[in-house]
């Protein structure tokens, strides 16, 4: 692994993440913003059978590393296998412990638009280029990614 400390598992940064499938969901954005939600309601949706199975990686703060040309998500310890969930509170789930980064999702994203150009749709974490979807205050963003797991391009 590089860009990250093996003590830790490597840089840890303010997102949720979820493994749907064989990759994860890395979610980012401000304080407040439904990243927890998001994860969870993923997670639902895996259960419900809408999209593959889910399973959380962490919450809140994760760590990041890369491996080969991978991003890998891992739950910070002290954390791992815990998630907030709006009125009532911190519970425990089931994690993994560790997912190649798939997809990132940008709650609250200024350059979130209808039909977004190309270059948006895309960010580079350590310079490993990772699909993106950027998603706008006013709309929820489980569809998107619903949409974004089940769909292809036209």
């Amino acid at each position: 692994m590089s860009d990250g400390n093996s003590k830790d598992g490597g840089p840890s940064v303010h997102a949720s993440a979820v493994k749907v499938g064989p990759l994860a969901v890395l979610i980012r954005g401000p304080s407040g913003s439904g990243k927890s939600r998001l994860a969870f309601d993923l997670i639902m949706a895996g259960r419900s059978g809408v999209i593959g199975s889910a399973i959380l990686v962490g919450d809140d703060r994760v760590h990041l590393a890369t491996v080969g040309d991978e991003i890998v998500v891992r739950p910070i310890p002290r954390l791992a296998g815990l998630i907030e969930i709006r009125g009532l509170g911190i519970r425990r789930c089931d994690f993994v412990e560790h997912a190649t980064v798939g997809l990132v999702v940008d709650l609250v994203a200024g350059d979130a638009e209808r039909l977004p150009p190309p270059e948006s749709l895309k960010t580079a974490i350590f310079g490993v280029e990772i699909p993106r979807i950027p998603v706008s205050r006013d709309y929820l963003p489980l569809p998107l990614v619903v949409a974004a797991l089940t769909t292809t391009k036209s």
